[in-house]
């Protein structure tokens, strides 16, 4: 297929990718954004609530795997597609769960749903964008998960105050509906036939066993973004809410301020790392020690100010998408001559989510065991052990990346 060549269809093209990915955050936080208000409505432990978080983070990091395996293999653009309308679904059926644990199964079917979106999409970007292109796109296009968080967070109240916390869930499959229709009308992709993908994956060659190792450890590293990532947005709104004895709804409000740093720092990385630093691991174990510079000060001003504890939250989280974009967007690309684009980006998504797994429930109990300050502790020693990992693997990465454009 070629690339698209006009800059007006790169940007719409791109514009479109970054909704969806959009939707699919509003159709996967949401749970995360109001666990506190249905906590509270249906009478249930916050630990035992966060099982479908949990539960959800597994099955989306698991779907990573094969979802980046097909994305290889079949048209992507179906693939989304399908991930779209079950997503809708499970949406629509949690309002009807009985139980936090039905609540649980059907969330999990949603993580595995979402695992659908990216890898393919990575897959098509890659395919349609020229290389300098698909750096600038994949930065509109993370866009989408700020953007969703901020619809989220800044929704969810009102939507609560009206229609309780199920009204946010049957708003979302509507929302996932819209755009599984728009996706299959607007999304520019050709898929190529059976012979063209044969000849690919002929073509395409082993990974040395010394580069398997670097991608385990790099690997860890996105596990520690993926726990401070997910675990403060979704537990944010709670520590505001306990700590400062504010009402839920405002709470949750709170959560608006963290996409919108993750924007600019989002930005800011995208920059300096086209600009001024190009190797990938340098660049992100700077935004590891700035992640734990922000969690470090959160700690220190601890119950002290709401607002000040909000920017600190946010700052931290920032950093790790600051990370998350170069690892899951930047690094795929250098897998071309190995047949597997797709996979590594699934394989690097499932190990952001073996991280939000870990932080759903882990978090919650161990904020429940040692309280908020010692919680806001351990953020900071994750960050600053991600920082640690990355600046030791930066002479090995270097040594891959000449490797991969010979």
């Amino acid at each position: 297929m070629e690339k698209i060549a006009d800059k007006k269809t790169v940007f719409t093209t791109s514009l479109l990718f970054m909704f969806l990915y959009l939707i699919s955050y509003v159709t996967r936080i949401n749970y995360g954004a109001v666990i506190s208000e249905m906590a509270a409505a249906e009478n249930i432990q916050k630990s035992i609530a966060s099982l479908a978080l949990t539960v959800s983070a597994v099955t989306y990091g698991l779907g990573q795997l094969l979802s980046g395996f097909l994305g290889d293999r079949l048209n992507p653009k179906k693939l989304i597609f399908s991930g779209l309308l079950v997503t809708a679904l499970t949406n629509f059926a949690i309002p009807f769960c009985t139980s936090a644990y039905q609540m649980a199964a059907v969330w999990g079917v949603n993580g595995l749903a979402q695992a659908f979106m990216w890898p393919p999409l990575v897959k098509i970007m890659t395919t349609v964008f020229t290389d300098e292109d698909y750096k600038k796109s994949c930065v509109i296009v993370t866009w989408g998960s700020s953007f969703g968080t901020i619809l989220v967070y800044a929704l969810s109240p009102v939507c609560i105050s009206f229609f309780g916390w199920k009204g946010v869930f049957i708003a979302s499959a509507i929302c996932a509906v819209a755009m599984s229709a728009l996706w299959m009308k607007k999304c520019r992709y050709q898929n190529a036939n059976a012979s063209e993908k044969l000849k690919i994956i002929k073509k395409s060659i082993s990974l040395p066993l010394k580069y398997i190792l670097l991608m385990a450890a790099i690997m860890f590293a996105i596990v520690l973004q993926g726990i401070l990532r997910d675990g403060v947005t979704t537990w944010m709104p709670s520590y505001i809410s306990e700590t400062f004895n504010l009402d839920r709804r405002a709470a949750i409000l709170t959560g608006v301020v963290l996409p919108i740093f993750s924007i600019l720092t989002i930005q800011i990385t995208s920059v300096i790392y086209r600009k001024l630093v190009k190797n990938e691991m340098l660049i992100t174990g700077i935004m590891f020690i700035f992640g734990f510079v922000s969690a470090f000060l959160l700690f220190v001003t601890n119950g002290k100010n709401a607002g000040v504890s909000v920017i600190f939250s946010a700052l931290l989280t920032g950093c790790m998408y600051g990370v998350n974009i170069i690892v899951t967007c930047m690094v795929p690309p250098y897998f071309s001559r190995f047949g597997n684009i797709s996979f590594m980006s699934g394989a690097l998504n499932f190990c952001t989510y073996v991280g939000s797994a870990v932080s759903g429930s882990g978090l919650a109990i161990f904020s429940e065991k040692f309280g908020w300050s010692s919680t806001l502790l351990l953020w900071a020693a994750i960050a600053f052990s991600g920082g640690i990992i990355c600046f030791a693997l930066i002479a090995v990465w270097n040594k891959f990346r000449k490797e991969c454009r010979e």
